[in-house]
């Protein structure tokens, strides 16, 4: 039995495939299945099942599997004392919500790779629920998004926020003579997917204010939520950096007089049983470069 080969084992038990172990442990899908048949004939146990369309754990892999963790914590201890001054290096997949994406993730990654040049950074951005599926099943090492998770199986470490305003087409009328409930019932609430974190906001100001928005439209991009409230489709509310930027070219109104939305906290998530030095350093980076001011191609 071989510390490689508990780490096979381990991955392919906790993520949601041997595929995505696999990616995990720098292996191609048969190097891993090697490693783990290797260690189930050195135990004598068979530790999947795999028979059906999914390898599962048998009795005796869910019996090894915490000792298999606390080993591999343990080693991972003595690695990150004995190699203070060695960068990380392999594949880090992370992903972010589509205004982290656009904001501070370029300083995030040359942060990053001036002080672990051999680390290879790959990100996804989406809304907030799909980010917090994929780093469950292990696709993903960390996620930062609208938080905190409210899953047992991760970990949330608040590293900011994020103030939005509410806005409404340039050159509406209407807001400067309806009330906040008045115009909610004039017209139509344009805001992110539901699984989005940013709704947190909307929702708590929505419970605190008592309105229910008359008609409500989903679309999955801020640039595209821009495009359609300009057009006069709809209102809603915005990055404040963001909306202040493009009410000066005319593009968007910032609704002022209207209660002010409270901030939406960002959270740096991981696996609750993932305890790599490289999660450690992530969110130190993350926290250290975290900030939503408006794009470049804003100003």
């Amino acid at each position: 039995m071989t510390l490689k080969q508990l780490e096979a084992f381990y991955w392919a038990a906790t993520c949601i495939n041997f595929d995505v172990a696999a990616q995990r442990v720098h292996l191609s899908p048969s190097s891993l299945s090697k490693r783990i048949s290797e260690l189930e004939t050195s135990l004598n146990k068979k530790l999947f099942d795999r028979s059906g369309h999914k390898a599962t754990l048998t009795d005796d892999g869910v019996a090894l599997l915490p000792g298999a963790h606390k080993l591999l914590e343990e080693a991972e201890k003595l690695r990150a004392l004995n190699s203070e001054n060695i960068g990380l290096s392999g594949v880090c997949k992370f992903g972010m919500g589509e205004l982290s994406a656009m904001t501070w993730m370029p300083t995030f990654v040359n942060n990053v790779q001036a002080k672990h040049p051999a680390l290879q950074m790959e990100v996804q951005a989406n809304v907030g629920g799909a980010l917090e599926l994929q780093v469950e099943r292990g696709e993903l090492d960390f996620i930062v998004v609208a938080g905190p998770s409210s899953k047992s199986t991760l970990v949330s470490d608040p590293i900011g926020y994020m103030q939005f305003v509410w806005v409404c087409p340039f050159t509406d009328k209407d807001s400067s003579r309806l009330t906040s409930s008045e115009y909610f019932k004039a017209k139509r609430l344009i805001t992110l997917p539901a699984l989005s974190g940013a709704n947190r906001a909307l929702d708590k100001w929505l419970l605190a204010n008592k309105l229910i928005p008359n008609e409500r439209m989903f679309c999955n991009s801020w640039g595209g939520i821009a495009g359609l409230i300009a057009g006069n489709t709809g209102f809603g509310y915005f990055p404040e950096a963001w909306a202040l930027e493009l009410e000066k070219k005319q593009v968007l109104k910032v609704l002022r007089e209207w209660p002010p939305i409270e901030p939406n906290l960002y959270t740096f998530e991981w696996r609750r049983d993932d305890t790599r030095p490289l999660i450690g350093e992530m969110l130190r980076f993350a926290k250290a470069s975290i900030s939503f001011s408006a794009p470049a191609g804003f100003n």
